[in-house]
């Protein structure tokens, strides 16, 4: 298992919508287990794969955040919401790609959503509290979409300056 490294807004991957994928390879539960390690390692509660570079419909999460409860790690190939409840939450959300800022972001209070496991099994489950929230982020960057594109203009383009000046300084480094 490889740490990888994650993107940082703005790069234009993390704007692209991820087609489909056709097949379950080695090379993609090799990936699978490096967007867990990576996620664990940042650490992270969620992570797509656009934003370690590879251009797959593939997330993998994990919201078990209390202190002795055993991890659930989830890796969800091509996933769909298949139902939204009408109710909503809100919630502070982050995302590995923009690091250190944070905002509420309205969502859907629980979904459900399909998906296919590394071993290419069909899996259904109904997500609420935290799940509901890293799901929906989650599968919002394989659409190419960001939690800070929920937010109003000027507040994006204070956090896209930031990070902007974030990768200038991390490249001088």
């Amino acid at each position: 298992m490889t740490i990888r490294s994650i993107l940082i807004h703005p790069d234009p991957r993390l704007k692209k919508v991820v087609p489909p994928l056709a097949e379950i390879t080695p090379d993609i539960r090799v990936l699978a287990d490096d967007m867990l390690q990576t996620m664990y390692d940042a650490p992270g509660i969620g992570l797509a794969a656009p934003q370690v570079g590879e251009m797959v419909r593939m997330i993998t999460m994990d919201c078990v955040k209390e202190e002795g409860e055993e991890p659930r790690p989830l890796v969800l190939i091509n996933p769909e919401i298949t139902w939204s409840s009408e109710e909503t939450s809100v919630y502070e959300e982050g995302c590995l790609s923009i690091p250190e800022q944070y905002a509420d972001v309205e969502r859907p209070a629980e979904v459900k959503v399909s998906w296919l496991d590394v071993d290419g099994a069909a899996q259904e489950e109904h997500f609420t509290g935290l799940w509901a929230t890293c799901v929906q982020h989650e599968i919002d960057h394989l659409d190419g979409k960001l939690f800070i594109d929920y937010l109003k203009p000027l507040k994006r383009q204070m956090i896209t300056r930031k990070m902007q000046k974030l990768k200038r300084e991390r490249a001088r480094a």
